[in-house]
């Protein structure tokens, strides 16, 4: 039988908002890239950034990206610069309460400027001996969580489950949220542009194995 499972790195209320609640097509849900798994409406895995890295780690790394971004100038700034999440630090520079035209304003100076890119750059520097992988999504933040801990990590539930995985993204390139999914042997990766494009490829992926 055909599965689609839904994974992604936001909170499982992203994600279900994003699907427009419609969260009964899938077996598996994987908020946080799986660090919360869910097999229907029960809970199958939970991991804490918190058991991973200590609290005084933590809040070294929190301590920095909010002096760092205090020293950052933009078309505007909102609210919710960091949110802490289960299993990783999103970090967005414009704030997460911006509206949508904001968020578009901010994806746009980002393209000229690479403030995400350089905000990377600056904790890699600054933390090298962390353990931490840095993924820019979305357009106006990024990821930050232990190393492991990107969209592959959901993989454990399902490799044995299929005998094909079919993975579907938009970021796999180079330090984009979907690269190392995209890349891993267990999956056949596909890059998709947008919804209209996701929905094309899926229809050509189940036409070439005959459904």
């Amino acid at each position: 039988g055909i599965n689609a499972e839904y994974g992604g790195g936001s909170d499982e209320s992203k994600i279900v908002e994003q699907l427009d609640g419609h969260t009964e097509l899938a077996t598996f849900l994987f908020s946080e890239n799986g660090l919360v798994a869910k097999h229907g409406d029960k809970l199958i895995g939970k991991t804490s950034i918190v058991e991973k890295l200590g609290n005084e780690k933590l809040q070294d790394f929190i301590n920095f990206c909010l002096a760092y971004m205090s020293d950052i100038k933009l078309p505007c700034k909102r609210g919710t610069f960091v949110e802490f999440r289960n299993g990783m630090i999103n970090v967005c520079p414009v704030g997460r309460a911006c509206s949508q035209e904001e968020r578009q304003e901010f994806f746009e100076y980002d393209k000229v400027h690479k403030i995400r890119e350089k905000f990377v750059l600056a904790l890699k520097n600054k933390f090298p001996d962390l353990g931490m992988k840095y993924s820019i999504g979305g357009q106006i933040s990024f990821d930050c969580f232990p190393i492991g801990w990107d969209k592959t990590y959901c993989l454990q539930y399902i490799e044995n489950e299929f005998d094909e995985i079919y993975f579907y993204g938009d970021k796999t390139y180079v330090d984009g949220n979907d690269y190392e999914i995209y890349n891993d042997s267990r999956v056949k990766g596909r890059t998709v542009t947008g919804p209209d494009d996701t929905i094309a490829q899926v229809k050509a992926d189940l036409q070439s194995i005959g459904i």
